[in-house]
């Protein structure tokens, strides 16, 4: 059973009174020998639901009432709920670790009130399918400043997932009879999977140092390419410049499309940013991809597209026949928070805590007793993870629920014997201290 079913339970039976201050993160994640991300998940759903309140600088506490009739609904037999060691519970503790000290919610509730407060008759109407216009005027004025896109809020499309995006680019690029893609290989799965399910024929591309190898693209062809060249995945390949203007001209001599996915490219530790492939010509044949996603909170779906002017056309021809998939009430909240300057200042405080993070875990590969050279780390720039390559036979399935055991998150990639370890995912503290032992046991299978 989950802690927040033993307190809500212990709550509305009266073990833990009304009024009564409850224990602090930190003490109850200390007495139960869980992650404090698991204590905040139970405190929060009972605070959402009314059983406990927060006070500022003070804490939780229970709210006075009467709770007799959920008390009846709790205390059936078959719950078996009444336990004061809370030890003999099982934690079902999300692998999916999530570091919840990435985000301030104090400055995103203060925008979504602000939405409530001044823009609430516009929720009683549906969402452009577009996107909302103030999200997309703050995208496009963001894009020009940070990564060098040049574009109007009108080419900006918005939908939930870079997945629905590539659905209406599917669409779109049939309308221009562009029937091949090519992608990186090894790529990004998902996206090549969606292209493949819209019937289009599928040409994977072999990666040199400098990025997908341009001399085998598709040639007198009209086609489109998939590329993540701020950050390759899974290799962390970076374009540099002269690439970067190779496929433009092959895009613009073979009358093909460019489909830039720049999913985590402001997440750069070492140096500055590099500027998107959209911003180095004007009006370049490049769909410039984009996602909230990964920088503020994961369950904030919402994405966007740059449309080049060409294909402007071609969107506004279907973009009646789909709904908007984003929530009208998150847009108009996003578009607060960026326009407050609050998204700028959480860029620059994600950059810092993954920066520390990469750093530390580095620093614990390089000072770990690396016999023989068993692991060494890729990838080591940017991005939301780091390569780890196993120099061993190994099972990687294993190795990735070992890593889970220690609340680490670490998955599997397109290349052999190599693992990706998501440090965004993990506190500071946890990869300091449960890195090394992850290592250990690791090495001695």
């Amino acid at each position: 059973m989950s802690i927040y079913k033993h307190l809500r339970a212990q709550i509305v039976t009266g073990h833990i009174g009304g009024g009564d201050k409850m224990p602090s993160l930190r003490q109850m994640a200390s007495n139960l020998d869980v992650s404090i991300t698991t204590i905040i998940q139970a405190y929060t759903q009972l605070e959402v639901e009314g059983y406990i309140k927060s006070r500022a600088q003070s804490g939780y506490y229970v709210i006075t009432k009467d709770w007799s009739k959920e008390a009846r609904i709790i205390e059936d037999p078959s719950m078996s709920i009444v336990d004061d060691n809370f030890n003999s519970f099982t934690i079902d503790e999300n692998p999916y670790y999530i570091d919840l000290n990435v985000f301030d919610a104090a400055r995103w509730k203060k925008s979504y009130n602000k939405v409530i407060a001044k823009y609430s008759p516009l929720l009683f109407f549906e969402g452009d399918p577009q996107g909302e216009a103030s999200l997309r005027y703050e995208i496009a004025k963001y894009l020009y400043n940070h990564r060098g896109v040049i574009a109007s809020p009108d080419q900006i499309v918005i939908a939930a997932g870079t997945q629905q995006l590539t659905l209406h680019l599917c669409r779109i690029l049939k309308s221009m009879d562009i029937n091949h893609i090519a992608t990186e290989d090894p790529g990004y799965l998902p996206v090549q999977k969606i292209f493949e399910g819209g019937g289009y024929t599928l040409n994977k591309i072999p990666l040199d140092t400098a990025g997908i190898k341009i001399e085998l693209l598709p040639r007198n062809i009209p086609s489109a390419v998939y590329i993540c060249p701020s950050n390759q995945f899974p290799t962390g390949i970076v374009m540099p410049f002269h690439r970067r203007m190779e496929i433009i001209r092959w895009a613009r001599e073979n009358h093909s499309i460019i489909i830039e996915d720049d999913y985590d490219s402001e997440l750069r530790y070492f140096g500055k940013p590099i500027p998107a492939l959209q911003g180095l010509e004007k009006d370049a044949p490049v769909v410039y991809l984009g996602s909230f996603s990964a920088t503020i909170f994961p369950a904030l779906r919402i994405s966007y597209m740059v449309l080049p002017p060409n294909l402007i056309h071609s969107y506004r021809h279907i973009k009646e026949d789909y709904s908007q998939t984003c929530s009208k009430l998150e847009q108009l909240t996003l578009a607060m928070y960026m326009e407050e300057g609050f998204y700028d200042i959480h860029i620059k405080r994600l950059r810092k805590l993954y920066g520390d993070k990469l750093s530390v875990a580095l620093s614990v590969l390089e000072n770990w007793d690396n016999e023989n050279n068993f692991i060494e780390a890729q990838n080591t720039n940017s991005g939301l993870n780091l390569m780890l390559k196993i120099k061993k036979s190994f099972d990687s399935d294993l190795f990735c629920q070992i890593a889970r055991k220690y609340g680490l998150y670490i998955t599997t990639t397109p290349l052999e014997n190599i693992l990706a370890f998501y440090y965004s995912k993990a506190p500071l503290i946890k990869i300091k201290e449960e890195m090394p032992r992850l290592l250990d046991e690791w090495f001695n299978i």
